[in-house]
């Protein structure tokens, strides 16, 4: 398994730092986002280092996105959105990661193309504490486990 030894993501994956998983088998794991856009946000990442979606053999990106329609539908249960997003972004870590977002605004993932208000400001990332993130891992799971893996 290839390793970056300055890859935080290659971190996660081989656990030198603690997440809330959702899921991993031997090639991939799903995780909750630390500063989630929306309650539920998961990223899933390959536990071998990509930098870039493009990167990535098909038959594991296949595999990404065959969990990530299976956690969408879990998302959806348990937060009751109609949509949920899934998308390879690469703009912040150079490790091949998809993120999973309940879409509760259709702005919740959106350009900064298609906003008008220049002035537009940011507030940082939410951090949810330990009880909520501990809350909605265990509702995606149950969801999982019952009807979607």
């Amino acid at each position: 398994m290839t390793e970056q030894t300055d890859c935080s993501f290659c971190k996660i994956a081989q656990k030198h730092y603690r997440v809330y998983e959702v899921y991993r088998d031997d090639k991939i794991m799903a995780f909750l986002d630390n500063g989630p856009i929306r309650p539920g946000h998961i990223q899933i990442i390959p536990l071998e280092h990509y930098d870039y979606f493009d990167d990535l053999p098909l038959e594991l990106a296949t595999n990404i996105m065959e969990l990530g329609q299976r956690l969408a539908k879990a998302l959806k249960q348990i937060t009751g959105v109609e949509r949920v997003a899934f998308l390879f972004t690469g703009g912040d870590i150079p490790h091949a990661h998809a993120h999973l977002v309940p879409m509760f605004e259709k702005t919740d993932i959106t350009s900064r193309r298609y906003i008008l208000n220049e002035d537009l400001t940011f507030q940082d990332r939410p951090h949810p504490p330990r009880d909520e993130q501990l809350a909605i891992l265990k509702k995606i799971k149950e969801a999982m486990s019952a009807e979607y893996l």
